[in-house]
């Protein structure tokens, strides 16, 4: 079921279907029209990265120059995506551009697939200090699924577990959630990362690993059980597990 608001992920739900909304990954899809917006917005885009990895019209990315921050143009464009009703998401961007989207945002920020650099470092993870930003505008990090991120290649739930409890110890329970980021189609992703070099630059891990392992949604009960066994309260995990987005989604979502 394509979504229009908040309200269709629980009638979705209500009847057994699964509820879909669109992302843009960077917002060069806007050739630079904040018009076009709009247009993506009545498609079923409900969430959009600001920059992938390299700085665009909008603003920097994190395999860039970690001090390249919104420009105007990107400025205009939170404040458009606050208007429509679209989360505002900081994944894949440069340090400064993180810290002026949680400042220009009058809605929470996310970042919907990413790991604590604490845990990994990696140019694409993000620091205690940006996740603590991310927390106070109301907003959720998203733990990612992708081995190299998570550690060497480590796409086991015992990885992902490690990766959840560093952000719920840092931000709490309530604005950690779980972004896996998941590949179904692991050809289709090595022809793509062949083929844009620029965008997954060398040095950065991408190409040292074959294949690029990737945490399973069949592996989400285990990282329940590993949860509960913790002494995670089954509300506490029950948020980790889409409360925490469906939150903000509600709050957001028009």
């Amino acid at each position: 079921m394509l979504i229009d608001g908040y309200a269709d992920v629980e009638a979705a739900k209500g009847t057994g279907r699964l509820a879909v909304s669109f992302d843009l990954e960077g917002t060069e899809p806007l050739d630079g029209q904040l018009s076009l917006l709009s247009a993506y917005h009545a498609l079923g885009v409900r969430t959009a990265l600001i920059a992938y990895n390299q700085r665009n019209r909008a603003g920097g990315g994190c395999h860039d120059d970690p001090e390249v921050g919104l420009t105007d143009f990107g400025r205009a464009l939170v404040t458009e995506m606050n208007d429509l009703g679209m989360l505002v998401d900081a994944t894949h961007c440069s340090r400064r551009t993180v810290l002026d989207l949680c400042e220009q945002s009058q809605d929470p920020v996310i970042f919907s697939h990413s790991v604590p650099l604490g845990l990994r470092s990696h140019e694409r993870n993000v620091s205690d200090d940006l996740m603590r930003v991310c927390a106070a505008t109301g907003g959720v990090v998203g733990i990612n699924g992708v081995g190299i991120f998570l550690g060497e290649n480590d796409a086991s739930t015992e990885a992902l577990t490690r990766a959840v409890v560093y952000a719920v110890e840092l931000v709490g329970p309530e604005h950690v959630g779980i972004g896996l980021d998941y590949v179904f189609d692991q050809a289709e992703l090595n022809t793509y990362l062949s083929e844009h070099r620029d965008t997954f630059p060398p040095g950065s891990g991408y190409a040292d690993f074959f294949p690029l392992r990737f945490v399973s949604p069949l592996q989400l009960p285990e990282l329940t059980r590993e949860l509960l066994a913790r002494g995670y309260p089954a509300n506490a995990v029950r948020a980790i597990l889409g409360g925490n987005f469906a939150r903000v989604a509600q709050l957001v979502w028009s």
